[in-house]
C-alpha cells in the first residue's frame, strides 16, 4: 500500500514539475529580449538547467510508467492463481465502502 502512495507521489511531483518547467520556460521566452550580461548569463544558466531537470523527469516517469505496468502484471497473476481470495477481498473493501457512505 506504501509503495502505491508512493507512485501517486510521485505522479503528483511529475505533474508539477511540469508545471514549473512551463512556467520558466515561459519566462524565460518573455525575457528573451531583455539585454545585459548578467540577464544572458542567468537566461543561458536557466535554460542548462531546465534541459536536464526536463531528461531526470523523462527518466522518472518513465521508471514509474515501468512500475505500474509490472505492478498490473503481479496483480493480474495473483487473480488468475487466486480468484476466490481476490473476491472476497473485493468484497470485504466493498462492504467497508458501502458502511462508511451509509454512516453519512
Amino acid at each position: 500500500m506504501e509503495k502505491l502512495f508512493d507512485e501517486v507521489s510521485k505522479d503528483q511531483l511529475i505533474n508539477d514539475f511540469k508545471v514549473v518547467v512551463a512556467d520558466a520556460e515561459a519566462l524565460l521566452k518573455a525575457t528573451a529580449n531583455q539585454s545585459g550580461e548578467k540577464l544572458t548569463e542567468v537566461r543561458t544558466k536557466a535554460e542548462k538547467s531546465l534541459k536536464i531537470a526536463k531528461a531526470r523527469m523523462a527518466d522518472t516517469q518513465a521508471e514509474v510508467l515501468a512500475k505500474a505496468k509490472e505492478a498490473a502484471k503481479v496483480t493480474d497473476v495473483y487473480v488468475h492463481e487466486n480468484p476466490w481470495k481476490s473476491v472476497g477481498f473485493a468484497a470485504g473493501v466493498g462492504l467497508v465502502i458501502g458502511l462508511l457512505i451509509g454512516h453519512r
